[in-house]
């Protein structure tokens, strides 16, 4: 789905308002202002959104950005956000920290506490949003890799640059039972990314119980769709007592039966967006994926995407425009 915001449709007199309301839209609810006088203030966005994945670019003048506690008081959003500068310089201020983003640089903020964007001069980003349990599932302790500096001319960072440059080029062309797969690409070389940051890198651990928590995952992964998949039928299968078990998952961002659990959520989010399984329902398909009650997939399914399966479905079969 594609949307355009642009100050050039309004009075000047209306400018900065309508780009706070334009902002707030596609984003969270933030303050705006900008030191220059508002005839001459421009800005624009291009938003698309990608499954559970916003992409959005945003080109405008000199502006502060807030988002504060009353606004968050008032809000239940819950995303995690990727400034990625490609044109001009900004600030990103958040959990104490200062990350000053140059072109080809990227840094990320949490919706869910107070941060600030600041841009002294014109400039333009691409900006990532995510829902906030997604990233939260899948690294430790999240708080501590805001407003980091992740520098795009190498590594992890330079392949998220180029990946997210080009598909912002040709995001028009995405056939629809691809949408879902690429979004969960962009999320995957987004970790890669983050996880170069201090505060990221996972515990040492020995290699026994590297090797159990390998093993565990692959019968994991094979088992998804059994309902009958549990704590205990893993320790029996792999001649491991209960407590190995957990033990192997100690040092992950969370429980084993959390991963298993979002492990379906993410199987069935793929097979809700692709038109090859549109004829099934929603039930159907969360069945299939191992869930045994509606009313308890529909609520995870929300907790963990921001959004209900119904919603999604829809918006990505709805036409671009």
């Amino acid at each position: 789905m594609h949307k355009l915001w642009s100050t050039d449709t309004v009075e000047a007199r209306h400018r900065l308002s309508y780009w706070v309301e334009a902002v707030c839209n596609t984003y969270v609810q933030l303050e705006c202002d900008t030191p220059q006088p508002e005839r001459t203030f421009r800005g624009t966005i291009q938003a698309n959104q990608l499954a559970t994945l916003g992409l959005s670019t945003v080109t405008a003048s000199a502006q502060h950005v807030r988002r504060t506690p009353v606004k968050i008081a008032r809000a239940t959003e819950d995303y995690f956000i990727v400034s990625i500068q490609t044109k001009g310089r900004g600030k990103i201020v958040q959990d104490g920290r200062v990350a000053e983003l140059s072109p080809g640089d990227f840094a990320l903020y949490d919706s869910t506490r107070p941060y600030e964007l600041i841009f002294d001069e014109p400039f333009q980003q691409h900006v990532l949003q995510l829902p906030g349990a997604v990233l939260r599932g899948r690294l430790r302790q999240t708080e501590t890799l805001t407003a980091r500096k992740v520098c795009g001319d190498r590594g992890a960072g330079h392949l998220m640059i180029g990946m997210i440059n080009t598909l912002a080029a040709d995001i028009d062309t995405l056939e629809v039972g691809s949408v879902a797969a690429i979004a969960e690409s962009v999320e995957n070389i987004l970790v890669a990314g983050l996880c170069s940051l201090p505060g990221a890198a996972d515990p040492a651990i020995s290699q026994m119980t590297a090797y159990h928590r390998d093993q565990i995952k692959a019968f994991v992964l094979r088992h998804l769709r059994d309902p009958q998949l549990s704590v205990n039928a893993i320790a029996a299968h792999l001649k491991l007592s209960p407590s190995t078990i957990y033990r192997a998952f100690a040092g992950e961002p969370i429980s084993l039966n959390a991963w298993i659990w979002n492990q379906r959520l993410d199987g069935a989010k793929r097979e809700i967006c692709d038109p090859a399984h549109a004829g099934r329902t929603i039930t159907e398909i969360a069945f299939g994926w191992g869930f045994n009650d509606a009313a308890h997939f529909s609520r995870m399914f929300r907790a963990r995407f921001g959004c209900s399966a119904r919603d999604l479905r829809a918006s990505v079969s709805a036409p671009s425009g």
